[in-house]
């Protein structure tokens, strides 16, 4: 009999590559997806007909019992949340009803159902050391968040450890750092990047607004960070990970990168605007994946250039087509 998996979030970035990563694994993959009239299923679209689709909320116990009693998976992975900060700034309530609260429902839906054999994957989030207190930031550096999606997190991870060591449960977090992929969504800055310089070579734009170009992150390849997930609840003793590359850049790096791949002088395009700048900034964040390289045998494999090439070649892609076909 395959294993099965159930995804919550498998309509994002982490969900779709995941779901793939699963699929290829031999799993039977199921993902859990809100009843709303805007669920956009792009990023799955391709294996669609190789999932099976649920109906349930993380605001919702009841039907997260329900799922787990129809259909036994052997491996949850927590993705969903309201995960991008700024609108955790105008949301800060509905962020702590998903990020924080959602996964307490989940792991009370699992205790409830079959917590001797259903193992638990939390997403965790580098945005959760925020006001960083050591540098790299490894599993036990303290957490000092600075967004409420940050606070949520802080929330979801130290529930998640409190579930395990009071119940016994195989739950697992990876604290992952910055991923990207050409699936981020477009409210995140470097997809946000991309996209734009694409725009800019192609001649359907002439600027790109910019908060802060300053903070420093770690950022890797969402597909690489995937294989990370899964290789967590191959193991027999359940724990927490930071997944990263150990490298930090900076916005403007990222940013200087993007334009050159294109012969084009980012200087000449970049307006700052006070707007996208945070209420509480982080930053740098720049993770120590030890653990997970000795541990799980992992470690990243696209680099940072490749991964910036990557995004600007999709976004090109995908606006050549959209002007060819006006």
């Amino acid at each position: 009999m395959p294993k099965k998996a159930l995804i919550t979030g498998i309509t994002g970035q982490d969900g779709s590559y995941l779901a793939e990563f699963l699929l290829g694994k031999g799993y039977d993959v199921y993902g859990l997806v809100r009843r709303t009239s805007t669920i956009n299923f792009e990023r799955i679209g391709h294996i669609q007909d190789r999932i099976t689709l649920l109906s349930g909320d993380l605001l919702d116990q009841t039907s997260l019992i329900n799922v787990l009693r129809d259909h036994r998976p052997d491996e949850v992975y927590n993705l969903a949340a309201q995960s991008f900060v700024p609108t955790s700034w105008e949301q800060p309530v509905f962020t702590g009803e998903a990020t924080a609260l959602g996964v307490t429902r989940m792991l009370e839906a699992i205790r409830t159902v079959d917590p001797e054999n259903i193992r638990f994957y939390q997403a965790s989030s580098s945005e959760m050391f925020g006001k960083v207190q050591e540098v790299p930031q490894r599993e036990t550096t303290p957490f000092y968040p600075r967004s409420p999606y940050g606070v949520a997190k802080v929330y979801g991870h130290w529930i998640t450890v409190n579930y395990r060591e009071s119940f016994g449960l195989h739950a697992t977090s990876g604290i992952l750092f910055n991923h990207e992929s050409p699936r981020r969504g477009y409210e995140f800055v470097t997809r946000k990047i991309t996209d734009h310089v694409a725009r800019i070579k192609l001649g359907l734009i002439d600027t790109l607004p910019l908060g802060n170009l300053e903070a420093k992150r770690d950022w890797g390849f969402a597909g690489d960070y995937v294989e990370a997930m899964w290789l967590m609840l191959q193991q027999d003793e359940p724990d927490d990970y930071v997944v990263a590359t150990g490298e930090t850049w900076k916005v403007e790096e990222f940013v200087q990168y993007a334009f050159e791949y294109v012969d084009l002088d980012w200087h000449d395009y970049v307006v700052r605007d006070e707007r996208f700048w945070r209420p509480a900034e982080v930053d740098l964040l720049v993770g120590d994946a030890s653990k997970a390289g000795e541990r799980l045998g992992w470690e990243p494999r696209v680099s940072f250039k490749e991964l910036v090439h990557m995004m600007v070649d999709a976004d090109l892609e995908k606006h050549s087509k959209g002007a060819a076909n006006q």
